[in-house]
């Protein structure tokens, strides 16, 4: 029977271009997988996996997930008490921190021991954002890792933001990238994972990334 994979729609993210993310590499790995695009808790309490997206300012992210009601609660049952796989993107990774900086103070899940803060790049002639494709680093969890130990040395993924996470806890850093700075690409424990990078957007190496993510059974 075909596990349920739920791209959680609260109004921002790219979820068509996600969800055929999901489905390419479900299909292309001959894996029996239905992709579900939905703002519905219940569909959320339901699902075997969870891909939670997220494009633009962390507060107006944070918000959008808060005022659809019960969201929230469904998303931390998944995780905590189910116990299934979750992936975040992008703003979706940084929800998973304990607090974001950008634009004042705001209260993230707390599930990694991390903040928010603003790119600052030791060299100046490095732009912000930080958009366009960069090398991936794995750490050693991430080299050990069952999702992240797909990628290879000189893999590139595509981002695009103005913030990251500050990792406390080195054991969640799965990988990292380089941008005038260290800046995190990807963090994981437990049952869940998160990249900084769009793997919807990284061709070859995002839709390896997603494949392990469906494989994956933590």
């Amino acid at each position: 029977m075909a596990e349920t994979v739920v791209v959680i729609d609260y109004g921002s993210g790219n979820l068509r271009s996600a969800a055929k993310a999901l489905d390419r590499a479900a299909t292309d790995s001959a894996l029996a997988r239905r992709i579900l695009v939905t703002n519905k808790p219940s569909d959320i309490i339901k699902a075997d996996r969870i891909l939670l997206p997220g494009v633009g300012a962390f507060g107006a992210c944070r918000n959008g997930l808060v005022a659809i009601e019960g969201m929230e609660d469904a998303v931390h049952s998944h995780v905590h008490i189910k116990q299934r796989p979750f992936l975040g993107i992008c703003v979706g990774m940084q929800l998973m921190a304990k607090t974001s900086y950008e634009h004042g103070s705001h209260a993230g899940f707390g599930w990694i021991d991390g903040d928010i803060q603003a790119i600052k790049p030791s060299d100046k002639s490095f732009k912000i954002p930080h958009m366009g494709w960069n090398e991936i680093t794995l750490s050693d969890n991430g080299a050990a890792h069952p999702v992240t130990q797909c990628l290879a040395a000189g893999d590139h993924a595509y981002f695009v933001h103005s913030y990251h996470m500050q990792v406390r806890d080195t054991g969640a850093l799965l990988g990292s990238t380089h941008y005038g700075t260290d800046i995190t690409a990807i963090v994981g424990q437990d049952n869940i994972i998160g990249t900084q990078f769009h793997p919807e957007k990284s061709q070859s190496v995002g839709l390896k990334f997603l494949e392990s993510f469906l494989r994956w059974q933590p």
